[in-house]
């Protein structure tokens, strides 16, 4: 009964990720910033994070509705609140989630032995996501049936989901190629926990009426959810721990794979940047505690109104249907690819530098303000996720810097986010979130986001320390 409610959980969900961070990006006094771009201009002697404090993210979103749709308190029953949120959605629409903590995180400058004195970064990250897409047709006819909808055809490919809980190891350098280009790369393995994944589904649920009291019902399935990591928490005889289990799973254990960053920097002009990056390049291969549960088979009924619910009748519908369209579990290794993101900004500087600020890449004197766009997209299952920020970066001090954003896409068109950055000595600190104009009621956001962390950085004594 735990595997049915899990299968029936997971194929129901309707939550995603999307991992666009436009205020980190190119925000170049977090260390942080590495992770969205590794050929980032990014020079310190060195850094480290403060473990399990130097990077955590969290964001949520959703289209087509919010959290005050379902869970307000005016008055209307809740299963009415949701046949409405589900036939005001399109399939298009979705829930977005996202977490990650890093675990640790650092970075040195390599010595002039190495040619223009590349840059060596590692860490190691925890994130979890789930992903999909508004399952319409199949919240529809678990809500109302089909006594309505004599005629229709319900696409059993609405369904699409994926769950992963993994960490992250990472090794990045980059380096200055000339004074106006900087390249960067990462290498990845991956080590994933729990993944559970249903894409790919076909099939259909269609039921005609031949005259007043004949019906014609045909189902065709073929339809797949394929987990790894997660049997033995659902066992019947399963006695252990769940947290420390889960902890010693996540953390470099379960299932391996690879992957890899790219990034650079260029500079037309000493006041003219444009940068690009692609990351999670890569892919996971599942092989330990698999099973894969499948849904396929094809039935067509004529005859009087079908029971398909009646367990007590061997000989009637219910039976027939359940040999014509069987679910089987199967242990079948199988492979995921991570969702690629593209990265890609230009930014103008502008404004009297002080006696106190350079440029990084030049050792020149830098420019107070910037402006600029990027431009953000995500692989999904179906089609890719974009993102478009315009942004102004002020740096008021070595000591202080912040960065104003407003992004559209496709949970909000009045994003306004806002980062900052301070050096407390050689103690950085940051705080970043987005949709700032939500927070007067957060149930009504469709998207909210924050970032902090802290990190320790050592500057060279040329260079300045932000």
């Amino acid at each position: 009964m735990r595997k049915i409610l899990l299968i029936l959980g997971l194929f129901l969900a309707i939550n995603c990720f999307s991992q666009n961070k436009q205020i980190l990006y190119n925000f170049t006094s977090v260390p942080q910033s590495l992770m969205t771009n590794p050929g980032v201009d990014f020079k310190y002697k060195y850094y480290f994070g403060v473990p399990l404090l130097s990077g955590m993210s969290f964001k949520v979103g959703t289209t087509g509705f919010s959290a005050y749709d379902l869970f307000a308190n005016d008055g209307v029953d809740f299963n009415q609140k949701l046949r409405n949120v589900v036939y005001s959605t399109t399939r298009r629409d979705h829930v977005a989630v996202n977490e990650q903590i890093e675990i640790f995180n650092g970075g040195i400058k390599l010595g002039d032995w190495l040619e223009n004195k590349g840059y060596l970064s590692f860490g190691l990250y925890q994130e979890f996501d789930l992903w999909s897409y508004m399952p319409k047709d199949l919240a529809i006819l678990a809500l109302d049936g089909n006594q309505n909808y004599i005629g229709k055809t319900f696409n059993l490919s609405d369904l699409n989901v994926k769950a992963e809980m993994l960490s992250v190891l990472h090794l990045g350098y980059h380096k200055n190629v000339s004074e106006k280009f900087i390249i960067g790369g990462r290498a990845k393995v991956y080590f994933s926990g729990f993944n559970a994944t249903s894409t790919n589904n076909s099939g259909s649920i269609t039921t005609r009426l031949s005259n007043t009291t004949m019906y014609e019902q045909e189902i065709n399935s073929d339809m797949r959810l394929n987990t790894s990591g997660i049997s033995k928490y659902i066992a019947d005889d399963y006695d252990g721990d769940v947290a420390t289990d889960v902890r010693k799973q996540v953390l470099l254990a379960g299932d391996l794979g690879l992957g890899f960053d790219l990034g650079f920097t260029y500079y037309p002009k000493k006041n003219t940047q444009i940068t690009a990056s692609i990351l999670d390049v890569g892919f996971i291969r599942h092989t330990k505690d698999v099973e894969n549960f499948t849904y396929r088979g094809y039935y067509k009924y004529e005859g009087i109104n079908p029971n398909f619910t009646d367990i007590d009748n061997p000989d009637g519908v219910y039976s027939d249907f359940k040999k014509a369209v069987k679910l089987d579990t199967l242990y079948n290794k199988y492979t995921t690819w991570r969702p690629i993101k593209l990265n890609a900004s230009y930014q103008y500087s502008y404004g009297t530098p002080s006696d106190d600020d350079c440029v990084c890449i030049t050792g020149d004197k830098r420019y107070k303000n910037a402006v600029g766009a990027q431009l953000f997209v995500m692989s999904t299952p179906r089609a890719p996720i974009t993102a478009l920020t315009g942004f102004y970066q002020r740096n008021i001090s070595n000591q202080f810097q912040v960065k104003a954003t407003y992004t559209l896409d496709s949970y909000s068109y009045t994003n306004v986010g806002l980062g900052l950055s301070a050096n407390l000595g050689k103690f950085n600190m940051y705080f970043m979130a987005d949709n700032l104009l939500e927070y007067r009621d957060v149930s009504k956001a469709n998207s909210l986001s924050f970032q902090f962390g802290f990190n320790f950085i050592f500057a060279d004594s040329n260079e300045p320390s932000y």
